[in-house]
């Protein structure tokens, strides 16, 4: 890079500054002091240009370009802020001027280093905050479902297949599988039970009968005597028992079997129907989780990063720490012009700032050198015009008085006329005429027109307007 060239990016960064180039010229001292100082607004604003691409990449998830030269248009505004900062604040050797300017500058700083230091940040951390975004996309997954299932319009669901779940056991089994069945089959296992031990009764009389018969028990006395004929009679009659027990068991079978039967008609009858709610109740359901999943996992902006980044703050000190001193470098970065600013100005003041403060206040003097010569001059022309004025009104004046002087000139030779004329009898009609024709009030009226004309001209006359010499 040639001399000539680093002169002029060294005179760019020294104006960037805040620097004077006309006092940067008599004081060249200053120069490398300015001119760090660019270079420090210079790196806060391509830090500022590099945090904001990484913000709008990560709110809008533009494309890389763009999102880069949105970052440049910040930067460069961010670079005109702190180059507003530093220009304001004027060398000052009062410790409590200086704080006064420095605190809301310095406030300012601060609130632009956090905005810079917040996109930055979470681009360092952002294979961690990844991670943590899967997770808490997985809880609000599955939070949003229980919320669903718990909705009023999915609360009877459960029930719902349970319910087709029963119809379809008891369409498969014949409506044995119905549980409201069971009075009915009680009663059937009653009847069931009756003929069992009726049956077991009527076989131990018919034991016992034939046992009396043969002579092996009862009397000991073989053939059919009246012993044996009281015992086959109770055979029998246990017998007649057994088959009425029978037929009240065949008919509670009967009537479970056409319940069984009503029941798998009813059920496959309301089968199809609960199917088709379900159907229709689940694909809603899954809908609805579906586009939450869709937004959930678009979800991954700023604002979930923050959040993803303080939920792993929590969990990890070491990444906590690490998080604050990232935070605080970046801000301490932005903060560093003014900080640098005001630093300067608590040092004795260098000869750029003696010599700014002189050619101040000699643009001072010689400004107001300039109104005063100003003032003059149009004082000057004011009195100039009031003076010709003046004379014109003289004049004028002068004029008015001189024909007032010639018309009664003429009207006392015309009176000397009319006493001559009044001597000679002869011509006694011709004074009345002259004299009132040149009688003193029609000169009187006259000179008065003249002088309301002259000083309606003179009001109407232009105030800039130099009168000329009549």
């Amino acid at each position: 890079m040639s001399e000539r060239r680093r002169g002029w990016i060294g005179d760019g960064l020294a104006v960037l500054a805040g620097a004077r180039p006309d006092v940067l010229a008599a004081a060249p001292g200053a120069r490398p002091r300015f001119v760090a100082l660019g270079g420090v607004l210079l790196s806060t604003g391509a830090l500022a240009a590099v945090s904001a691409a990484f913000a709008v990449a990560m709110a809008l998830g533009v494309w890389w370009p763009l999102a880069l030269l949105v970052g440049l248009g910040w930067g460069a505004v961010v670079v005109n802020l702190d180059r507003m900062l530093l220009v304001g604040m004027a060398h000052d050797a009062s410790l409590k001027r200086n704080l006064a300017m420095a605190v809301p500058r310095v406030g300012l700083a601060l609130v632009l280093g956090v905005v810079v230091a917040t996109p930055l940040t979470l681009q360092v951390f952002h294979k961690e905050i990844d991670a943590e975004i899967v997770s808490m996309q997985a809880e609000a997954a599955d939070a949003h479902r229980q919320s669903l299932e718990a909705d009023t319009r999915f609360a009877g669901l459960p029930a719902l297949e349970e319910r087709i779940a029963a119809q379809e056991a008891i369409v498969a089994s014949g409506g044995a599988a119905d549980a409201g069945l069971a009075v009915v089959r009680g009663t059937a296992a009653e009847k069931q039970t009756a003929l069992d031990a009726a049956t077991a009764l009527s076989r131990e009389l018919d034991a016992k009968a034939q046992c009396e018969l043969d002579g092996t028990c009862g009397t000991g006395d073989a053939g059919t005597g009246q012993a044996y004929l009281q015992a086959r009679a109770a055979a029998d009659a246990q017998e007649a028992v057994v088959d009425a027990t029978r037929g009240e068991l065949d008919a509670a079978v009967a009537a479970v079997t056409a319940a069984e039967g009503r029941s798998a008609a009813l059920a496959e009858g309301s089968l199809d129907r609960d199917r088709e709610e379900l159907t229709r109740l689940t694909a809603e359901l899954d809908r609805l989780q579906a586009a939450f999943d869709a937004q959930n996992e678009g979800s991954g902006g700023i604002l979930l990063r923050l959040e993803a980044l303080d939920r792993l703050g929590d969990s990890n000190g070491t990444l906590a720490a690490a998080q604050f001193m990232l935070s605080l470098l970046f801000m301490c970065v932005e903060v560093l012009p003014v900080l640098m600013k005001l630093l300067l100005n608590f040092s004795p003041p260098t000869a750029y700032d003696r010599l700014a403060a002189l050619r101040d206040s000699g643009d001072v003097d010689l400004e107001e050198m300039a109104q005063e010569s100003r003032r003059t001059v149009a004082q000057a022309k004011e009195e100039l015009l009031v003076l010709a004025e003046k004379e014109r009104v003289d004049r004028q004046k002068e004029a008015i008085l001189t024909r007032r002087r010639a018309a009664l000139a003429e009207v006392a030779a015309r009176a000397e006329r009319e006493r001559q004329v009044e001597q000679s009898p002869a011509e006694p009609a011709v004074v009345e005429e002259p004299r009132q024709m040149w009688d003193t009030g029609p000169i009187r009226e006259l000179a008065r027109s003249a002088a309301v004309r002259t000083v309606r001209s003179v009001r109407r006359r232009p105030a800039d307007r130099t009168p000329t010499t009549v």
